[in-house]
């Protein structure tokens, strides 16, 4: 008996019902219950689980937390989004402004750093302009997990196939073959979320409202790091065609942008109460459960059984995207990386891999780390939900219209 894996099943399962007779179950304790019960049943030691939890994310996420914090007290988030989407004259404008805006930023300041950020945003514009917050949600979800495949810097699973791939010139490769596909993608979002969710593309005109800003000292701070976030980015970019040699890891990006906030604004304390500490700990909880997974060494002897060839597209996609969902996809990256390079695959099939992880975050809420800190956000935010059968009735279509789109691409060209 398999307890990891049995216990994944469990937590999947809790994921979609979020129910246990009276008690409701937020996201982040359903991973701690799954992560207790792996430690309690000795399938993973306590020095295990210590060492299972991945420093460079968690340390990512509260710098990028303590920014989204600040922009948001500050109020020059809802400042910057007036800039951003006064342009917006209808509904079917904004939710394609926010699929492609967000899309296109989310291939360069990554998906989870735009997740945080966009919650608040949506959630704003879905209150000012009378429309579904879910739709929104959805809209933001979609936008920065699709437009992440773009670039070797929008997600850690690209970067990870990227680096361990020896890919020549990744942003290169990964703009050339998968930016077509990924706009198509998105152009497919919105008609399917057009399709699900028509009550909210009515035809009124929208009125955009200027936000004041709430406090003009930690609104200053919070734009030298957001401007500090993007010029890192740009730094980080630049090296890999000038010092490959020399890597600007993210989770620096994310705690020197942190910085002004942490060492010059009064509210630094408050700041840091109010982030987001529930997606930590889903993490954290989330990182001890898949190392015990990947200890009982069930998926890869399911892999080593299987009589697919590993190294096809065909392949690549479907193991991407449906074990990414039990095992997450930066895992699955590591587990599958190893047999494509020893099968001598070419850049086609690593891409494959790349955006096959990826658009698995499309399918199901458990499928990518942005759809978890985007959900608990709008949760403690606003009260919002998306419940796993709403994700998944749009996801599910989605992940197959982009799967075989992405497939032709890489196949065809």
């Amino acid at each position: 008996m398999n307890i990891p894996v049995i216990v994944l099943c469990a937590v999947f399962v809790l994921t979609a019902v979020r129910r246990l007779g009276n008690l409701h179950f937020r996201l982040w304790q359903i991973m701690l219950l799954g992560a207790v019960a792996v430690l309690v049943t000795g399938q993973i030691g306590p020095r295990e689980a210590l060492g299972a939890i991945d420093p460079d994310i968690m340390l990512f996420l509260f710098g990028v937390f303590v920014v989204g914090q600040a922009l948001e007290e500050s109020g020059y988030l809802f400042h910057l989004s007036y800039l951003v989407f006064r342009r917006a004259g209808s509904a079917d404008g904004l939710i394609l402004l926010i699929l492609f805006g967000f899309g296109v930023a989310s291939a360069f300041l990554m998906n989870d750093t735009l997740a945080v950020i966009g919650t608040p945003l949506v959630l704003l514009l879905a209150r000012q302009h009378r429309m579904s917050p879910k739709v929104l949600l959805l809209a933001l979800a979609f936008a920065v997990t699709i437009g992440s495949v773009v670039s070797p810097i929008g997600n850690p699973q690209n970067l990870l196939v990227a680096i361990h791939g020896r890919i020549p010139n990744p942003f290169v490769e990964f703009f050339r073959n998968l930016a077509l596909p990924s706009a198509i993608c998105l152009l497919a979002a919105y008609l399917i979320l057009k399709l699900f969710y028509h009550e909210s593309f009515h035809g009124d005109a929208l009125v955009h409202v200027r936000h004041e800003l709430r406090d003009k000292p930690l609104a200053r701070l919070a734009r030298l790091s957001l401007i500090l976030i993007i010029l890192l980015i740009v730094v980080k970019v630049a090296l890999v065609f000038t010092m490959p040699y020399f890597e600007i890891r993210l989770t620096w990006i994310a705690l020197i942008s942190a910085a002004p906030i942490l060492f010059f604004s009064p509210r630094r304390w408050r700041i840091v109460r109010h982030i987001d500490w529930r997606t930590l700990a889903f993490f954290a909880a989330m990182f001890v459960l898949m190392e015990s997974v990947w200890m009982s060494e069930f998926f890869q002897s399911l892999l080593a059984r299987g009589n697919l060839t590993p190294n096809t597209p065909g392949a690549i996609f479907s193991v991407s995207v449906l074990l990414s969902q039990l095992i997450s996809n930066v895992p699955l990256v590591a587990l599958y990386l190893p047999l494509l390079t020893h099968a001598g695959t070419s850049t086609r099939e690593l891409l494959a891999l790349a955006a096959g992880s990826t658009l698995a975050g499309n399918l199901f809420i458990l499928g990518a780390a942005s759809n978890v800190i985007i959900i608990q956000n709008a949760e403690r935010k606003g009260g919002h939900s998306l419940s796993f059968v709403e994700f998944a009735r749009v996801g599910i279509p989605l992940t197959l219209v982009s799967v075989l789109v992405y497939w032709l691409f890489l196949v065809s060209f």
